[in-house]
């Protein structure tokens, strides 16, 4: 499906929708398809549905799906993807990983949006190869599988494995896959008609540039926030982080006052807590190793911190678990 074969025709699409997947990224990988076929007049790509047992699945906003067949029962496709959304970890099931590991066999290419990439590991299909996931669960998805090559790209393509980070990303992946399978011409009509203007290419990064998700314009702010973001494990004095962005920590105390309203330290802390919530919902780490990952020097100090800043336990937290 993303090799470079011209005017293919009738290619086989196989989705697996495993409960509450995420369905704003399942149609973001069928709409462009479908309109590959209406644009070009004809039948380039078709494709089945499929759930645990045959049985109409719901998406995590409510909305039911009656599939075409079981996922236990073989169909003939020419890529499979692997949908999925929250509660992901629930549906571990030896069967399921049986019966993935038996397309691989049959050199049926892999593929996952969202969070299915946690799928296709439980069942031994990433290792060796180079994958993503939605950007929310990237940290919790390392922790529990430390061996893979993980990547926070919108979509990562390795030999016959196609994994996506979800939400719409999975419209750029398959917009790539019919301009390399159909030519650029048609991808960018589908592209337009989706008023899909601008093309993201594979390796683009998730998460919007902080300044949009922050508002924030100054660029010593802006470089002071991102040196946080990717020290949460082993937190840096106050003084370092000024150090790095070349200004003194009055300066950065001033600058964190004025345009967000809170101290330096005290949004590094908030940062550290947010990074140790999702592990705590998508991982089985115990509370003292999270600590750890999340730079706190003892389970007493992260509970402490953890209780102040949401209100209850990180026991709690995992005990009243409603995500992956």
């Amino acid at each position: 499906m993303f090799e470079k074969q011209t005017n293919a025709k009738n290619q086989r699409v196989g989705f697996f929708l495993l409960p509450f997947f995420s369905m704003i990224a399942f149609t973001s990988c069928i709409d462009p398809l479908r309109m590959a076929n209406r644009l070009s007049r004809q039948k380039l790509y078709n494709w089945k549905t499929l759930s645990i047992n045959g049985e109409e699945v719901p998406a995590s906003n409510g909305v039911t799906i009656m599939p075409d067949g079981s996922i236990l029962d073989p169909i003939d496709v020419d890529i499979l993807f692997v949908c999925a959304g929250v509660k992901t970890r629930e549906y571990r099931d030896k069967e399921i990983s049986r019966q993935l590991r038996s397309y691989a066999r049959a050199d049926v290419p892999l593929g996952s949006v969202c969070t299915g990439s946690i799928t296709l590991a439980d069942a031994g299909l990433l290792d060796g190869y180079r994958c993503t996931l939605h950007w929310e669960n990237v940290e919790g998805f390392v922790e529990t599988y430390p061996h893979l090559d993980v990547t926070a790209t919108l979509f990562e393509i390795d030999r016959n494995r196609y994994t996506c980070s979800g939400g719409t990303a999975p419209l750029d992946m398959m917009v790539f896959a019919i301009s390399q399978s159909h030519g650029e011409q048609l991808a960018a009509r589908v592209a337009e008609q989706l008023l899909h203007s601008t093309i993201r290419h594979q390796h683009d990064p998730q998460r919007m540039p902080i300044q949009h998700r922050t508002g924030i314009r100054n660029p010593k702010l802006l470089a002071a926030i991102a040196f946080m973001e990717t020290n949460t494990e082993t937190p840096h004095e106050i003084a370092n982080v000024a150090q790095s962005v070349n200004i003194s920590l009055r300066q950065l105390e001033r600058l964190f006052r004025t345009q967000l309203s809170t101290t330096p330290s005290k949004y590094y802390l908030e940062l550290r807590l947010q990074r140790s919530r999702l592990l705590l919902r998508q991982t089985s780490m115990l509370i003292l190793h999270i600590a750890v990952a999340s730079g706190f020097k003892s389970a007493a100090h992260f509970t402490q911190a953890y209780r102040r800043h949401f209100g209850y336990p990180p026991s709690a937290e995992r005990k009243n678990n409603l995500s992956l």
